[in-house]
């Protein structure tokens, strides 16, 4: 037997938050979080979104997050950049 769950995003309340600021580096970005499910063990699932902007991430758990609009670059310490864009899938540690 599978254990699914659906979901209305429409019944949930959206949470705001901004990058911390030592973590920015430019604009003023604006994060806006649906939580859908939290589980024990750092499982999380949601759907996430931002203003433009541009900000330092730190990552303390692997994500996974699949591009539904717009685009985005991920540049790391070296400063290799991946170019992300709608319908993209990619596994963050």
């Amino acid at each position: 037997m599978s254990n699914t769950q659906s979901f209305d995003v429409s019944g949930i309340t959206p949470e705001e938050g901004r990058p911390a600021a030592d973590r920015l580096i430019s604009g003023d970005p604006v994060f806006t979080t649906w939580n859908i499910e939290e589980a024990d063990g750092g499982i999380y699932a949601g759907i996430w979104q931002s203003t433009p902007g541009k900000w330092r991430v730190q990552y303390d758990e692997w994500e996974y997050f699949h591009i539904l609009e717009g685009n985005s670059i991920l540049v790391s310490e070296d400063g290799e950049a991946t170019h992300l864009k709608a319908g993209d899938r990619l596994i963050l540690r």
